[in-house]
């Protein structure tokens, strides 16, 4: 699905031109019968561009738009998602792939126009499993998706210590965001569950890596076997691995929660992918068995932070400040 169609691009529009003599002559496409545009859904404003001719396809991401008009924040955006790609490439395994960047454009509102990939999203393949029973698809793709994560987190782990109070701040101004549905008492009793987590030694003995930031199941695409495809690089950062990792695991909860109304039928799977993810280390028990004491923390905050979305029914939100919470007792 390309998103929804906009029209055809207008040739006096600048975009024209620099699409079709510097992005698309990569792709053997000339653009000699017209591009055509296509809007995706999503915070940013991301847009597909197709050569008519050829049905080659790229994807332009602006950062300066009508929700960013922030000009010096919109460059400081791009110019990181930008050299965010090229890093984490650099540690990718052969099954694995970012979409490459095809140019970038300043001038024209803050561009950054990536390769457009296909495979099949993992919220489709959750669903599908869910919907159909068909267990091992989604095990199949977790493993793939596990090794993905270890393979960049493994060959770009440091000397240093994780350095835990930023992940911290990053669960206080979740908190901060969910006070209009929180009780003073509810956001006093979150913001002290996070001390606690903050207080555990076992939150800092783990060596920095490199991570997605915004590993939600829409940024990964599967093809055949262990061929994965990942997007959106604008949150890479150096953090836990366990912010990977336990994203995926929160979101997992949340399919299961949001489809069938019970967060615990995940737990299959999420033990799946962390027993596959533990498995890329010379002792895997010990990985496991230290990766899974952090994981509560991650995926009460990814729980969290699902919650803030105002889409989401009152009563589910609710459901998943309840999740979020049993997972942060645990410290």
């Amino acid at each position: 699905m390309k998103g929804e169609y906009s029209g055809h691009l207008s040739q006096n529009d600048p975009m024209f031109d620099y699409l079709r003599h510097e992005i698309f002559p990569q792709l053997g496409s000339d653009c000699s019968e017209g591009i055509r545009v296509f809007q995706t859904n999503g915070s940013n404003a991301v847009y597909i561009y197709e050569d008519r001719k050829t049905a080659q396809c790229v994807v332009g991401k602006f950062f300066y738009s009508e929700r960013n008009t922030d000009w010096e924040l919109a460059q400081r955006r791009l110019d990181r998602e930008y050299k965010n790609i090229k890093a984490f490439s650099s540690y990718l395994g052969e099954n694995h792939y970012v979409a490459k960047v095809l140019g970038r454009n300043d001038s024209l509102n803050c561009l950054l126009v990536v390769e457009y990939c296909t495979g099949t999203p993992l919220d489709r393949i959750i669903l599908e499993s869910i919907n159909t029973g068909n267990s091992g698809l989604l095990r199949e793709k977790l493993t793939a998706l596990a090794d993905f994560l270890a393979t960049v987190h493994n060959r770009s782990a440091g000397s240093e210590k994780v350095d835990f109070n930023e992940t911290c701040r990053y669960y206080e101004g979740i908190v901060d965001n969910l006070k209009h549905q929180l009780s003073e008492g509810d956001t006093a009793w979150f913001l002290e569950l996070g001390k606690r987590w903050r207080n555990d030694p076992v939150m800092w003995e783990d060596n920095r890596v490199l991570v997605h930031g915004d590993a939600t199941p829409s940024n990964f695409f599967f093809g055949d076997g262990m061929y994965v495809i990942s997007f959106d690089m604008e949150r890479v950062r150096i953090a836990d691995r366990c912010f990977d990792v336990g994203r995926i695991a929160g979101e997992l909860h949340h399919f299961f929660m949001r489809t069938v109304g019970n967060r615990f039928a995940a737990e299959e799977f999420v033990g799946h992918f962390l027993w596959e993810y533990a498995c890329r280390f010379p002792d895997r028990e010990a990985a496991f068995n230290a990766i899974t004491r952090r994981i509560p923390f991650y995926m009460g905050t990814t729980l969290l932070r699902i919650a803030r979305n105002s889409y989401l029914e009152h009563d589910y939100r609710r459901a998943l400040i309840e999740a979020g919470e049993n997972c942060l007792r645990k410290a």
